[in-house]
């Protein structure tokens, strides 16, 4: 464990510069107590560490000093390879640099290290959209990623659901977020999320915009889905399932005599919940609400009619 922090404090040191002791203790969740103690085994064991006193202060590397790759643990080394995924990484024109910065990590890898990450590539592939998704193209994507790295505005035509569909936008790009294969761009003012995809015309701008300190990507992306799928179901539905049957965020079970579960079950919308509860066929009965349970009764009857003559349309 102490060994380990040690190399994190060398990592942290290399990366950021110079950093306090109360920094440091808050990043690797430990006592100040105990970073003075690590700084001094540091210093014992010869590396180049100095404290600087004062409001501005802090520990630094003797300027020039770097620490090889071999603090990595085995699994650390699986990791860092895992992560990479050559096709997000492509798709934001990344795609050489990835690879030439995974061929220069896996040759300062100790020759066991470089086996375990040989060992992960080949082993385990990432492929982020799922099965039924559409390839949707972004060819916009480079240059989102560009003014989000650059800080500079963009002024786009962009296609929404409502009406008028094609509208200009002035975004300020704050981060990118990849989603189940779809590429997000959050943007200010607001901030506001926007499908990549469907940024039909783009212009860089030269203008630049100041990215709000106190914005952080990953807690708004949380905070953003969550406040989606409140938006998504507001209605409820109660149901009765045959058994062994599964409901996705159904609440609130309880099984009959028969076998059959009651269950409330959060919906997006009447229509939305009528296709999804048809899937089920005969194993599943709505009972509330009364508009979901009259639009399956009529769905089902037209079906009944449909297919209750059973000669065949083109004989025999």
């Amino acid at each position: 464990m102490k060994a380990g922090r040690l190399v994190s404090i060398l990592l942290l040191l290399q990366t950021r510069g110079r950093m306090t002791a109360a920094q440091l203790a808050e990043e690797l969740e430990v006592s100040v107590r105990t970073v003075y103690r690590d700084v001094e085994a540091l210093g014992a064991a010869g590396v180049p560490l100095y404290g600087d006193a004062g409001h501005a202060g802090g520990y630094r590397l003797l300027d020039g000093y770097r620490t090889r790759l071999t603090g990595l643990t085995p699994h650390e080394a699986e990791a860092l390879f895992l992560a990479g995924a050559p096709g997000p990484a492509a798709e934001l024109g990344l795609g050489p640099v990835l690879a030439a910065a995974q061929l220069k990590v896996r040759a300062a890898l100790p020759a066991e290290l470089r086996a375990h990450a040989d060992r992960i590539s080949g082993r385990f592939h990432l492929d982020t959209p799922g099965w039924y998704a559409q390839d949707e193209q972004a060819p916009h994507l480079p240059q989102v990623a560009e003014a989000v790295w650059n800080s500079r505005v963009l002024r786009v035509v962009y296609r929404r659901w409502a009406e008028p569909t094609d509208v200009e936008r002035r975004l300020e790009p704050y981060g990118l977020v990849l989603k189940a294969g779809r590429w997000y761009v959050v943007a200010g003012p607001g901030p506001r999320t926007f499908r990549v995809d469907q940024i039909l015309e783009l212009s860089l701008t030269g203008e630049e915009f100041i990215r709000p300190e106190d914005f952080g990507l990953a807690a708004y992306w949380t905070a953003y889905q969550r406040d989606f799928h409140d938006r998504l179901y507001r209605a409820e539905a109660v149901v009765r399932v045959a058994p062994g049957v599964r409901l996705p965020r159904a609440v609130h079970y309880r099984v009959d005599s028969d076998g059959w579960a009651l269950a409330r079950v959060p919906i997006e919308s009447l229509g939305h919940a009528q296709g999804e509860f048809l899937r089920l066929g005969a194993d599943i009965e709505v009972l509330e609400p009364p508009e979901l349970r009259a639009r399956m009764a009529r769905t089902i009857a037209e079906l009944a009619g449909r297919y209750g003559n059973s000669a065949s349309p083109c004989g025999d």
